[in-house]
Parts: structure tokens; C-alpha cells; sequence
């Protein structure tokens, strides 16, 4: 089958931008509204995306906070509100954040192989260190762990998960009644891991689920998250505004991944996306003007000084003034040169910077008709710049809509898009291979 575009559905309940709340097409509360959320799911599986996808962070964005806006003070634990949301639909994938600097191997391991079998085999995992002193401070810490300790325990907490989702082969359970035989003692695991940062010794107390392994799904910039993310990424999402920068860290993410001794064409590369869809280019200008006169000048603040590392307060500045120099720390580093990037080539003040960014935080922000959206995406995805992308509508449910009823019948009438789901698994949908069992891999390698 040819090639076609694969789509992620980034749904916070609050909305994408930093004013989403206020927007008279959005509920007020649906950051907490389970209603909402169930509504959002149900209608990105009728667009046939691939997956719902949800952020996560592990402190409440006050003031310097990485997300500013008052909407996204309080929402729910992904993994808890997948749990809810898996048996209300069919093939839509979900893929959770959790951290590696703030959860167990164990606990992380197996809460998303239950996520998995509760939902036939439609979870991702999103790999995250969690960068920011906020984090920290809930989780015995002064100060969060410097990026590169970071790093190095997020490759070796991958690598334990992954073989505490193998501890059982898939024909383990035989589960005979008559025998009184449950399960194949032979076809169970331990872990026996020992490394720098974790001592495990297995085995999970769950089983695999119908696509073997959650798919793993990474988002690091940085020159440690692009060695993760090769390394042990199934899909990676990527913030990119030019079709140049994103062809430059497609190619380069696909050379490490082949030296890697991985097949490049199962690590998919999906930048981020947040539409302004109209039926005419001035009707998605409107629908922008209209958003961005909603926001509260201390939310953007707040949104510029998280991402600038939270160790500026850009109340200090004239906000008409030109961004100053940021300060480098020790979370995020490769979204502060991204901002400074976006201020500098288009000549931002700081009011202009957080107005532009409140969208996205740094995602490409695409605003434009219907055929004018189609277009840029098929331009990126047929010159090695991305693999789909995921989609981040500025608003919900609007924002969703807009895209599903004008952009999807555009990709698909192009041969771009599907026009059903090739299957029931994350994996099948993704085009991902099955997660082969290693211990089972081993036994026909020795008996071939």
C-alpha cells in the first residue's frame, strides 16, 4: 500500500492555547470534564486519527510555569483518564506521558501494560525527564537533576521497562481447566537487571497484550534526546517552523536510527501542528485575531518564562521591547533556542513572542484555508520532513472539527490519508511491526 500520512491528535481538555478556555465555543472546564474528553476521543476516532495524545507534567504551572494560562492548572493523570476512555472506543490509540526521573521501571511498566490489555493493544508510552525545578520540589528535591543525568537514567529506564514487558511470552497463560495447568512456568522471565541507576529483578505481574509492547514515543531536541530517541523511539514527536529544519532533523534522526541497527522506516517522525482552518485564508486569519485578543497578558508572560527555562521573568522587560538574552539551565534546552529562534526571524517583541507561541509553544502554527493547510502537510510529508504529524487544535472542539470536516476529506480524496483503520492495534494502525518477545525471539533463533 502506498505510503500514507499518520496523524496524532494532541487534546488537552483545556485547549492548546494559552486562552483556549476563554473561546465561547469551548467549555470552561473541560480541562476536568470526563464528558468532554470522552467526546474529544470518540470525535478524533471518527477522523481516523491514529492516536489521542496528552502531555503531562508532574506540578501545577503557576507563575513561571512551563504552561501559563489559568485552564491548565488542574487536569487529569493521563494514564488514569485512558484507563476511562479505552473501552468507550475501538481503534484509537492513546499515548500517555509518564517520566523516568520520577517513577520506578516497575510501577511505570506496569500500569501501561495494563493500560494495554485494557485497551486491545492501543498504547503509546510518551518518554519524558521532566525538566523543571517545580517537578522537583514535589519529589524530594531542591533542585531538578542536571539534563545529562537526566538522560543517562531515561536510557536505561527504557531499557528495563522493555524487558519487564517481555517477562511473560505471549502463549504463556494455557489456562486448562481440566489439567489444572494456569500458565507455562518455561514461557516466564525474570529481569535480573542490575545498571548504574535501577536493580529490577522481575518478573511483571502482567501479562502482553494483542500489539506485544506499548509503542515507545520520544520528543527530546536536544543532542541526549536525539540519541534517545534513535536509539529507542517507535515515534517521535518534533517542533520545527521551517520545512528545512524539519527535512534536516528528519534525515538525521533516520542515519542514527540505520547506524543504530534499527530499520529507519519503524521510527516515525511526526512535528507538531496547530491549524487555523478556515474556508478562506481570511476566515482562519479571523478565527486567529479572534483567539488571540483572549489572552491575559500575565498567562503570556508566564508561557515565555517557562519556556525560556524559568529562570527569566519577562515582567521585568517592556513587553514591546525586543526578548532579551535567556539565561541557560539545566531543564529545557532545546525550547528556549527554538523561541529565541522564532523572536529573532520574525522580529517579535516580547508581547508578539507570547501572542504567537500561546498557540504552541514553539510548534509549527499553521494558519490558512483548507486547501492551504493540505498542501503544506503533503509538502513536508513527500520531502523527507515528516512521516504525519500531530495535530494540535487551538481550541476544542472547534479547532477538531475543522480539521476533520475540511482538511481529512482533502488528504484522503489525494490518496493521503486513510478512509478506514487498517486495524485494531496502535501498531497495525502505525504501520509498526508486532513486538516481538525476545525470550521467545531467542528459543527459534537456537532452534533454527
Amino acid at each position: 500500500m502506498t505510503k500514507q500520512i499518520k496523524l496524532g491528535a494532541f487534546l488537552p481538555g483545556g485547549g492548546q492555547h494559552i486562552a483556549a478556555w476563554r473561546h465561547p465555543d469551548q467549555p470552561a472546564d473541560g480541562a476536568t470534564s470526563f464528558e468532554f474528553h470522552k467526546q474529544l476521543a470518540q470525535t478524533a476516532e471518527r477522523g481516523l486519527f491514529d492516536a489521542y495524545f496528552l502531555a503531562d507534567g508532574l506540578a501545577a504551572p503557576a507563575a513561571g510555569g512551563t504552561e501559563g494560562g489559568s485552564a491548565k492548572v488542574a487536569g487529569f493523570e493521563p494514564v488514569t483518564l485512558f484507563s476511562a476512555l479505552a473501552p468507550l472506543t475501538k481503534n484509537i490509540g492513546f499515548i500517555a506521558t509518564a517520566s523516568t526521573t520520577y517513577e520506578e521501571p516497575y510501577n511505570l511498566a506496569r500500569k501501561f501494560a495494563s493500560l494495554d490489555l485494557i485497551s486491545g493493544g492501543r498504547v503509546g508510552w510518551n518518554v519524558v525527564t521532566t525538566a523543571t525545578d517545580a517537578a522537583a520540589h514535589n519529589f524530594n528535591l531542591d533542585t531538578q537533576h542536571p539534563h545529562e543525568y537526566r538522560y543517562q537514567r531515561a536510557a536505561e529506564h527504557v531499557e528495563v521497562v522493555k524487558k519487564l514487558w517481555d517477562s511473560f511470552e505471549d502463549d504463556a497463560f494455557i489456562r486448562d481447566k481440566a489439567s489444572g495447568v494456569f500458565f507455562d512456568a518455561q514461557k516466564v522471565h525474570a529481569t535480573h537487571h542490575q545498571g548504574k541507576f535501577f536493580k529490577v529483578k522481575g518478573p511483571l505481574n502482567v501479562p502482553r497484550s494483542p500489539q506485544g509492547q506499548p509503542v515507545i514515543v520520544q520528543a527530546g531536541q536536544s543532542e541526549s534526546g536525539r540519541a534517545l530517541a534513535a536509539a529507542t523511539a517507535e515515534v517521535i514527536f518534533t517542533s520545527h517552523q521551517h520545512l528545512h529544519t524539519a527535512q534536516a532533523f528528519y534525515r538525521d534522526i533516520k542515519a542514527r536510527a540505520r547506524a543504530a541497527g534499527r530499520n529507519p522506516d519503524h521510527v516515525l517522525i511526526m512535528p507538531g501542528v496547530a491549524p487555523f482552518v478556515g474556508r478562506t485564508e481570511e476566515d482562519a486569519q479571523e478565527k486567529y485575531r479572534k483567539i488571540t485578543s483572549l489572552i491575559v497578558e500575565s498567562d503570556g508572560i508566564a508561557l515565555l518564562n517557562g519556556l525560556a527555562g524559568g529562570a527569566i521573568n519577562l515582567a521585568d522587560y517592556d513587553l514591546d521591547g525586543p526578548l532579551p538574552p535567556l539565561p541557560v539551565t539545566e531543564g529545557m534546552k532545546s525550547r528556549p533556542e527554538l523561541i529565541r529562534q522564532i523572536a529573532d526571524e520574525n522580529n517579535f517583541t516580547i508581547r508578539e513572542l507570547y501572542q504567537w507561541v500561546a498557540t504552541a509553544r514553539g510548534h509549527f502554527t499553521l494558519v490558512g484555508s483548507a486547501e492551504q493547510v493540505a498542501d503544506t502537510l503533503q509538502e513536508w510529508f513527500e520531502n523527507e520532513a515528516a512521516d504525519g504529524f500531530n495535530i494540535l487544535p487551538p481550541w476544542l472542539p472547534g479547532g477538531l472539527d475543522d480539521f476533520i470536516e475540511l482538511v481529512l476529506p482533502i488528504l484522503q480524496q489525494r490518496g493521503l490519508f486513510r478512509t478506514a483503520y487498517e486495524g485494531t492495534t496502535l501498531r497495525e494502525n502505525l504501520g509498526l511491526p508486532f513486538a516481538e518477545n525476545r525470550h521467545a525471539a531467542q528459543h527459534r533463533a537456537k532452534v533454527a
